[in-house]
């Protein structure tokens, strides 16, 4: 689904049958603005440009994507008819706080992985229908986005292996039908089973759910072998443990928590009289 069909459903669901206020109005100009009641990191930006462009409204956005914003910060001028503006409000609004509440929490992820040198991942864990809304989100708040979906890579979950008979002759078979640029990734919630896939050419290897010390073993082990496989670790890893991840000499840390934790930011719309 493309951002148009995305907003336009979306207002759809506030509009139903038609605006009743719309009905009893007189059409006329209007001036609104959007404005911060909270501290955070602004996002949503095209998704909004989208909505307004739908009724031709002037907007003025006094913030980008990845913006630190502060609570009562204007972040959008918009003029129109009335009418119109008061048709998109809560769209706008939910759009924008959802949006800058996951960039909020990413960014401080995202601040976390500069200071050690690791890169910072989201996760599939979005809400269905907001996939792509959501990692836009995260991408705004700093982070990197993981895979979007299936089609993406070849990810062998725990799940999965309990399908595989031999895991050697799985990945040399799957290298034969999935395109030659795609990388497989196989999660392992042990030391040994980490080993085991970086020796059989995986390209990531996943540490699921790992104690710090299991980490860097894996991490020691990646180094010896000489393989040129990434590592990345995985499992309830909030902002108080991250060092103790990011110090082991992994590459890559995906948080599912920041998407599906965050908080939404606090916008308000404000007529002008």
């Amino acid at each position: 689904m493309n951002k148009y069909e995305f907003v336009k459903n979306a207002l759809y669901e506030d509009i139903g049958r038609g605006d009743l206020f719309e009905r009893t109005i007189i059409r006329a100009e209007y001036k609104a603005n959007v404005i911060s009641k909270d501290d955070g990191v602004f996002a949503g930006k095209e998704y909004a440009e989208v909505l307004l462009s739908m009724f031709e409204l002037k907007a003025q956005f006094l913030a980008d994507d990845g913006e630190r914003i502060a609570k009562g910060q204007k972040l959008i001028s918009i003029s129109g008819y009335n009418t119109d503006i008061l048709k998109l409000e809560r769209t706008l609004l939910n759009m924008l706080q959802h949006a800058s509440g996951i960039a909020t929490k990413a960014s401080g992820f995202a601040a976390l992985g500069e200071e050690y040198g690791v890169a910072v991942l989201d996760t599939r864990k979005t809400r269905p229908g907001l996939r792509v809304f959501e990692k836009d989100a995260a991408r705004a708040g700093g982070v990197t986005n993981h895979r979007f979906g299936l089609d993406d890579a070849l990810m062998i979950k725990d799940t999965h292996l309990k399908a595989i008979d031999d895991l050697a002759i799985y990945i040399k078979e799957a290298r034969k039908k999935i395109p030659f640029t795609t990388k497989i990734e196989v999660e392992c919630e042990s030391v040994e089973a980490a080993k085991e896939a970086i020796c059989l050419g995986a390209d990531i290897v996943m540490c699921d759910n790992m104690s710090p010390a299991e980490v860097a073993e894996v991490c020691d082990f990646r180094v010896k072998s000489g393989k040129n496989v990434l590592l990345e670790c995985s499992g309830n890893i909030d902002e108080k443990s991250f060092a103790d991840f990011a110090k082991t000499g992994v590459d890559a840390i995906s948080i599912g928590a920041l998407i599906h934790q965050a908080t939404w930011l606090d916008f308000s719309m404000k007529g002008e009289s």
